[in-house]
């Protein structure tokens, strides 16, 4: 009996050892001068330990004047992306020229310490950008939906909607829809621009007009936006809870030929499964810089097992040219041979733009959507601008 006892302590010890082993801490320091005693400084980034890009969430703590630190614990080998804030998005840190920086990256391999210092922020600049959007929109605060948190939808309504109000319009849904119309919303403070975009193609005759919905994103975004329950949940509420609420409270022309999906990275992803999975309701999609098969992402294998016959859908896939832009590349080769080899046909089919000088952020996607905008909803005299 004793030597059963002493047995399973040794393996309790060795367990917990090994887990111990697994983890490893980051210390976050930052140092800032040109900002009130009294500010809180928050690191934000794509781990749970880091409010998966919420931007109040991991405090720092205030050591002394000017400088702030904080260890956190996570797994060796998580991969982490992340920038500072002091609580909003508006008042980000950046970069020494007064610039949006990229993400920092870190791989966790030892127990480390980031140090950042700070010269400017946001609020700061002197010359900021207009804040304003173009267009009309329409919020639904709260929007509940089966299995998932609730989140804010943003509607666009293409211009001359109270005009002509006998016309119905295609809808275009977009995922991470904080980001796309107004930067005071927007994760990283630069916002898509889509309405910018959309309002100048649509009276320049390049695309027909379009409803815009927004859906915000919430803190479980990377199970949201995958193959996982939650992901299945997520499009479900699409379908069957908001789709029927916009169709209900907007003109739309509600037949699958009319309706779109899009997003960036894994929120390209998730379109894509939209208009695969769901192809009874979405017969576009436009997928920036997506995340088909990288980590624990791999949608690739699915389509090329389907078996059944071509899907009448239309895809817009595009890529930057930076580190993770890169990474995600293999992925992005690899699905369209793969559509290639289901009997899609480039430019007909499916549409991909490399752009070289692009990076995996909303700047970078902001200047390429329109592509995303003509290929799904491009009038003739547009379709010759691709």
């Amino acid at each position: 009996m004793k030597k059963c006892i002493l047995h399973f302590l040794n393996i309790l010890l060795l367990t917990c050892s090994l887990s111990a082993q697994n983890k490893v801490a980051v210390t976050f320091e930052v140092r800032s001068n040109n900002i009130s005693t009294d500010s809180k400084i928050y690191v934000v980034g794509n781990h749970i330990n880091l409010g998966n890009w919420q931007s109040d969430v991991a405090e720092l703590f205030e050591i002394s004047e000017g400088f702030w630190s904080r260890k956190i614990i996570f797994n060796h080998g998580d991969k982490l992306e992340f920038k500072i804030t002091r609580g909003s998005w508006d008042k980000e840190a950046l970069t020494d020229d007064g610039l949006i920086p990229s993400n920092h990256l870190l791989e966790v391999k030892n127990d480390t310490t980031i140090i950042i210092e700070v010269k400017r922020w946001s609020d700061q600049r002197q010359n900021k950008e207009s804040l304003q959007i173009t267009g009309i929109v329409k919020y639904h605060l709260n929007f509940k939906g089966e299995g998932i948190r609730e989140r804010n939808i943003i509607v666009w309504l293409p211009p001359f909607y109270y005009l002509e109000t006998d016309k119905s319009y295609p809808v275009l849904y977009v995922q991470d829809g904080q980001n796309i119309f107004d930067p005071t919303t927007s994760l990283f403070g630069v916002d898509w621009q889509i309405d910018e975009k959309a309002d100048t193609l649509i009276r320049k005759n390049f695309i027909e007009p379009i409803i815009i919905v927004g859906i915000y994103n919430s803190i479980d975004r990377s199970n949201e936006y995958s193959e996982d329950e939650l992901g299945k949940a997520y499009m479900n509420f699409i379908v069957d809870s908001l789709k029927p609420f916009i169709d209900r409270n907007y003109r739309t022309l509600v037949q699958r030929e009319n309706t779109a999906a899009g997003g960036s990275s894994s929120g390209g992803l998730i379109s894509f499964i939209l208009s695969w999975e769901y192809s009874q309701v979405f017969s576009k999609s436009a997928c920036l810089s997506p995340a088909f098969k990288i980590d624990r992402y791999d949608f690739v294998d699915n389509v090329l097992q389907y078996q059944g016959e071509k899907k009448d859908i239309k895809i817009y896939i595009d890529n930057g040219n930076d580190k993770l832009d890169s990474q995600l590349q293999f992925g992005v080769d690899e699905m369209l041979n793969s559509l290639e080899s289901k009997g899609f046909t480039g430019k007909e089919d499916f549409y991909f733009y490399k752009d070289n000088n692009g990076s995996h952020n909303e700047s970078s996607w902001a200047k390429r959507f329109w592509k995303a905008l003509i290929f799904m909803f491009g009038t003739e005299k547009g379709r010759g601008l691709l």
